[in-house]
């Protein structure tokens, strides 16, 4: 729905901050209960309010006044919530949707509008996805691998100082972050999309081969997407990654082949 025109979303949305500021009194986290409307809003004896993620945090116990918390759920509240309709945050860049406000986050990873950070580690500048693009073409080109979906490319990174390399696609101008995370077990290895996952952006798959030794041998990996992020993160990755075992390391030089397909369709 791209529109807020039911009178009863506009009532509760002309009233939006009295319910924030009642609810606020009652939550240890502002930023949980707003962003996590999902989860089922539990009460314990007096009515206070805690969301059902946020209990095990709090031992059970009432931020408000220690009294434990049950099972019963404040369908009510759960009710008005729904009902809470809000503009996006990227309403000043362009965007015009009105969204439930517990689906927020999860629109703002997906807007077309939503603001991506380039991924040069000297650079603060932040722009839509295809301004990022156009910026690191700009300032950054030498520092990047220009490639063709579909079409495998060698790279090779020093494991010892490069943490990332930028791949440039060059027909679909998408940023992509090849990034290297070496541990003391061995090595992560991972590739990310810098777009929000919107449907315009498209969606991706990536191939790794990597070359153990001089007689042919290499170490595979297929992912079936490409996860899509707006800002490069530096924690090792949880899923949608190669590992390198060490004893498979052939020093700090690593080569690789990689192959990002463009996701089709079917019927198209």
């Amino acid at each position: 729905m791209n529109n807020c025109g039911n009178d009863d979303k506009k009532t509760y949305m002309k009233h939006k901050w009295r319910f924030k500021y009642k609810f606020n009194t009652c939550f240890s986290e502002e930023l949980c209960f707003w962003k996590n409307n999902i989860y089922e809003k539990l009460q314990c004896d007096n009515g206070h309010l805690a969301c059902s993620l946020c209990c095990p945090q709090l031992s059970n116990k009432c931020p408000s006044c220690a009294s434990p918390i049950g099972q019963n759920r404040c369908r009510g509240t759960e009710s008005v919530l729904e009902l809470v309709y809000v503009k996006c945050p990227n309403t000043n860049l362009g965007c015009t949707k009105c969204i439930a406000y517990w689906k927020e986050s999860t629109h703002v990873k997906e807007c077309t509008f939503s603001q991506c950070s380039c991924p040069a580690l000297d650079c603060d500048y932040t722009g839509s996805y295809k301004q990022i693009y156009t910026h690191f073409r700009s300032h950054n080109d030498n520092k990047s691998e220009p490639f063709y979906c579909g079409y495998p490319v060698d790279v090779q990174m020093n494991i010892a100082s490069d943490k990332m390399l930028v791949l440039r696609e060059i027909l679909e101008n998408r940023l992509f972050a090849l990034q290297c995370f070496d541990e003391p077990q061995g090595l992560y290895v991972t590739v990310t999309c810098i777009a929000p996952d919107a449907p315009e952006v498209g969606k991706f798959r990536y191939c790794l081969d990597y070359s153990m030794s001089m007689d042919g041998h290499t170490l595979k990996y297929e992912s079936p997407d490409v996860k899509k992020v707006l800002e490069v993160s530096s924690q090792i990755p949880q899923d949608n990654y190669m590992f390198v075992p060490r004893c498979l390391l052939r020093g700090e030089l690593l080569k690789m082949k990689i192959d990002i397909r463009r996701e089709v369709r079917a019927g198209s």
